[in-house]
């Protein structure tokens, strides 16, 4: 991990790929992830972490399945959200896209410990390294 400051815009325009994250850095035992997100991820669950979420730019919908039923939460820029572990959940982000970070445990798989058949545009990973 690099000892200098890291601006996550260049971090951002240093990848293209959509719904595939780059580690920017990592605090204890937990990664620091930016990704560009656009068009619908998957049905997932993790279920022995929580999933953070901070909207940089753009917006993000996630749908969460729980004991209720279903719902939607939105996410403009500059908001934060917090899927509890064990909540079955798809992030989907409209047309024009948006770009997040995401605070999870290292090595936290992207599509989670349960989830949907895999499309070829959502990147099944634990991360990328950065290269800036």
């Amino acid at each position: 991990m690099s000892s200098e400051p890291i601006p996550l815009g260049r971090a951002l325009a240093s990848f293209d790929a959509l719904w595939s994250p780059r580690i920017v850095t990592r605090v204890n035992d937990y990664d620091v992830r930016v990704a560009k997100v656009e068009g619908e991820h998957i049905w997932h669950v993790h279920d022995d972490t929580d999933e953070f979420f901070l909207v940089l730019d753009g917006e993000l919908h996630i749908s969460l399945r729980e004991p209720g039923g279903e719902r939607t939460v939105l996410l403009p820029q500059g908001s934060v959200f917090t899927v509890p572990r064990g909540t079955e959940h798809r992030p989907y982000a409209p047309a024009g896209g948006a770009a997040i970070l995401m605070f999870e445990p290292t090595g936290t798989p992207t599509v989670g410990d349960r989830h949907d058949e895999i499309p070829d545009h959502v990147d099944a990973t634990t991360g990328h390294a950065l290269d800036t």
